[in-house]
């Protein structure tokens, strides 16, 4: 009796604990998702947004914003996103006229928080242990 207790003990500790461990599954948020974490498909939702702005700016003004601040309300770029500190990632913006770039470095990197590099081209790329360039390979929903 108290053998199971024990055990029925020790396996609603490891049930409880395992979230804080970080062991819990990321579930992907729709078809596709080719994010490994929450903090992933945060960054991942950000490069989109940044995209989505700079084809909004270079539409309006015939080229792209040569400064984030220049993004805020083209798309869905808000002020707010001017922040470069994302939590787990950090943001680094490089603009002009004719070409940008937005890379998102993890602040630790690991399987569930690999670098991402968009530019005016608009393809994701990704790196594991380093930080992402316009030379990283592609992503895919499968990585």
């Amino acid at each position: 009796m108290i053998a199971k207790r024990f055990a029925g003990a020790v396996l609603a500790m490891a049930c409880l604990s395992a979230p804080f461990l970080g062991q819990e599954t990321y579930k992907p948020l729709f078809k596709g998702d080719p994010a490994h974490s929450r903090s992933e498909a945060a960054a991942l939702g950000y490069m989109r947004t940044v995209v989505d702005a700079q084809r909004a700016y270079k539409k309006k003004h015939q080229n792209f914003a040569t400064s984030m601040q220049q993004l805020v309300n083209n798309g869905s770029f808000t002020r707010r996103m001017l922040k470069t500190d994302r939590g787990d990632y950090t943001v680094a913006f490089r603009g002009g006229k004719e070409h940008f770039g937005v890379e998102l470095t993890p602040k630790t990197f690991d399987a569930e928080h690999r670098a991402f590099y968009v530019d005016e081209k608009g393809v994701i790329r990704v790196e594991l242990y380093k930080p992402a360039t316009a030379d990283s390979p592609a992503l895919h929903p499968d990585q």
